[in-house]
């Protein structure tokens, strides 16, 4: 009898991905990408314990998803801060981390994309006044999770219902 051997290749999560990335980025000297994985690990380890699970518990990839948006997001608010407080140093710095940490977000819809959808759930639900921006902004929020940016969202919105 011949017994049929399966492969199973095993996907790695992203959580998993990232941890293995501090080897490489050690490996390549590079300090700055070196800084952003071991501050995502750990900001992974921070949520698994949130999340009341153990430390070393791997998250899912929408959980891990959601961690990396937050330190996008936080990033983002630091760069805004920095300008305005003339500290051109420590914005170019968080703007390099911040390039690092995009690059494990999935790819944001375009203005067109987010308006072209946008029009279509208009006409779906019937909108035409800036009253019924919330229930629009609701929908297309639900429909566009990890995919847009929720300013742009809003441009979008504002920008039709003028």
């Amino acid at each position: 009898m011949e017994i049929n051997n399966f492969i199973f290749e095993k996907i790695m999560t992203i959580h998993e991905t990232i941890k293995s990335e501090i080897k490489k980025a050690l490996l390549e000297k590079n300090k700055v990408k070196l800084t952003v994985i071991r501050g995502m690990v750990s900001a992974f380890t921070n949520e698994a314990i949130n999340l009341k699970r153990r430390p070393d518990e791997l998250l899912g990839d929408e959980e891990a998803l959601s961690v990396i948006r937050r330190l996008a997001k936080q990033r983002k608010d630091s760069i805004a801060q920095f300008k305005s407080g003339g500290r051109a140093d420590l914005a170019e710095s968080e703007e390099a981390e911040l390039a690092y940490v995009e690059t494990y977000l999935p790819k944001m819809m375009g203005h067109d994309e987010i308006k072209k959808l946008a029009k279509a759930k208009k006409a779906e639900l019937g909108v035409s006044s800036t009253s019924d921006a919330g229930k629009l902004m609701s929908v297309l929020m639900k429909d566009l999770k990890g995919k847009a940016d929720g300013a742009e969202v809003k441009a979008v919105v504002d920008e039709l219902l003028k």
